[in-house]
């Protein structure tokens, strides 16, 4: 089922960004995305998610630039891996920004402990930011990593974006 408004020319930036990530399963896709999952397959089995949805979803995510399509050959078959783009990689401090309100006004038995940022080169538990709280580094993408709440175990490093 699809809207019946859009926003995407709305004055009000927030609206704007709602009309992009506001769907159902979209946040969801970015959080997976951006923990490096990259295959339609792997989308499907890790978040549960109907194929039909999940198909109309990635093309609307690529239509509107924060996931980009490529080829790679499985066999015989061309397939997709659907990777991050600038635009998607953005959308970072959102994902960390419902995580910490997921964190602080609601609950599951299911959790592992609340979401958090680990800067890899110290080891440290540390706030989305431009520097480490921990060591005082400057926190790039490609050192960060996060641990806990959805994820079973271990820490899982951040994706970087295509291009």
């Amino acid at each position: 089922m699809s809207r019946r408004i859009t926003w995407e020319d709305a004055s009000c930036p927030i609206a704007r960004a709602a009309d992009v990530l506001a769907e159902p399963w979209t946040l969801l896709i970015l959080r997976n995305a951006t923990a490096g999952t990259t295959r339609f397959e792997d989308f499907r089995t890790q978040l549960g998610i109907a194929d039909n949805v999940l198909t109309t979803r990635l093309a609307k995510l690529v239509e509107r630039g924060l996931l980009t399509k490529l080829p790679y050959r499985d066999g015989g078959r061309t397939r997709y891996e659907y990777r991050l783009t600038k635009a998607g990689s953005d959308a970072l401090p959102v994902l960390h920004a419902l995580g910490a309100w997921g964190d602080a006004h609601t609950s599951s038995e299911n959790a592992y402990g609340p979401m958090q940022l680990v800067h890899c080169s110290c080891g440290e538990l540390t706030r989305p930011g431009e520097k480490c709280d921990a060591c005082g580094k400057p926190l790039i993408r490609d050192d960060l990593a996060w641990r806990g709440s959805w994820l079973s175990e271990g820490e899982i490093p951040l994706a970087d974006p295509v291009g």
